[in-house]
């Protein structure tokens, strides 16, 4: 078994309250996980209006397969524009 686990911090321009971080939390969330069932929260940084903290977790039984994935993953919130990546912190371990 592979588990890919990662951590990715984003940076927000325009938001000004907690109301306005989780439409976009809310929204970058479903985004990865409708594209790669993958397990996703909001991990830190719960009460900072501008930066956000998302970990994510991805499991199969090829390393190549999971880190492919786990790339793809990491372009799809690169690409995110609502949020820029400040910081991305990746593992993939074999159990």
């Amino acid at each position: 078994m592979v588990v890919g686990i990662g951590i990715l911090t984003f940076r927000l321009h325009d938001c000004r309250s907690l109301k306005g971080k989780r439409r976009v939390v809310k929204a970058l969330i479903a985004l990865i996980r409708n594209h790669f069932n993958a397990s996703v929260a909001e991990v830190g940084d719960n009460d900072v209006h501008q930066r956000i903290q998302v970990g994510f977790s991805l499991v199969g039984n090829d390393g190549g397969v999971v880190n492919s994935k786990m790339d793809k993953l990491l372009n799809l919130a690169d690409d995110f524009a609502e949020a820029e990546i400040i910081d991305s912190e990746m593992e993939l371990m074999h159990l």
